[in-house]
């Protein structure tokens, strides 16, 4: 399928199409024919906002027009505008306005998408797993995916690392008991350490700051020298600044061992494919996917 600069949202969907072309082609839709967008990245919708929207919906009536494709006749699928779909619904409408646009599905995903990181309305687990979504079931890479929605590549990446979490850390982000900040400490940790730390940012209510002193607390009473370092070699002040500033730079656990002539390992952790992608990139400099197709 020909890529229209899908990053530019709904000016790509309705390129070439003049605002008075956008006006006379909207027609007013019957609720019950518009299904909603399989591909909407976004799960949970605010009570409080759309009872709003309904309420304003029932006063000055809908805006802005929805977007929708023709999947039968007198049948649509949503492409844009699942807000004010859900809270005409809640208004009390029989119909609402709409444009009928063709549409593919790797554009409704990324539209839908766009749409709610431009209104800032998605959370951080929903977007990771629309970038998940674009990799597994359009082959995108994250390269592709980061031009796509406007974004760094390391800010794609990021975001679809924190899936790499286990299923409950997920759940305590998705519903708001840790922040995004918080996740991320949570990320290069072992799996006993994820959960020390996290039960102490839950507890403790801690601010990402406050989070980072735990998370380096329990880096420093993990770490024990093995039987080839030097004596006292884990509490040297130098050698975990080396570990924390190559822990930030590589965003994983490195754990530095010095032997007492001086030589020693560095040793890297990783808990899924994707982030060890991140480790190479992050070294190297170079791109991971050119990497493996060298």
């Amino acid at each position: 399928m020909e890529k229209r600069g899908l990053g530019r949202g709904l000016n790509a969907l309705l390129a070439g199409t003049s605002a008075e072309d956008v006006a006379r082609n909207v027609r007013e839709l019957r609720l019950d024919t518009v299904a909603p967008n399989p591909y909407q990245p976004r799960r949970q919708f605010d009570d409080g906002a759309l009872a709003e929207l309904a309420q304003s919906i029932k006063e000055h009536g809908v805006l802005q027009p929805i977007i929708v494709r023709r999947k039968a006749p007198d049948r649509y699928e949503l492409i844009v505008g699942e807000r004010r779909l859900r809270a005409s619904r809640l208004a009390g409408r029989a119909t609402i306005p709409a444009v009928v646009q063709e549409c593919g599905d790797q554009e409704m995903l990324l539209l839908a998408l766009i749409e709610n990181i431009q209104r800032e309305d998605i959370g951080p687990v929903e977007e990771a797993r629309a970038y998940r979504q674009m990799n597994v079931e359009f082959g995108m890479t994250q390269e592709d995916i980061a031009r796509s929605v406007g974004k760094s590549r390391q800010a794609v990446g990021n975001a679809m690392r924190l899936l790499s979490l286990p299923e409950h850390v997920v759940s305590a982000l998705e519903t708001g008991r840790i922040s995004e900040g918080h996740a991320r400490l949570l990320v290069p940790l072992d799996p006993d350490m994820q959960e020390a730390a996290l039960a102490a940012f839950v507890s403790r209510n801690l601010s990402v700051r406050e989070a980072e002193a735990v998370v380096r607390s329990l880096r420093r009473t993990e770490r024990m020298p093995d039987s080839h370092a030097a004596p006292n070699a884990a509490e040297d002040p130098h050698v975990k600044a080396i570990e924390e500033h190559l822990s930030v730079a590589l965003g994983t656990k490195v754990s530095v061992n010095m032997g007492r002539d001086g030589a020693g390992t560095i040793r890297l952790e990783f808990y899924s494919l994707d982030q060890l992608e991140g480790i190479i990139e992050r070294m190297t400099g170079a791109d991971s996917d050119a990497s493996r197709e060298a």
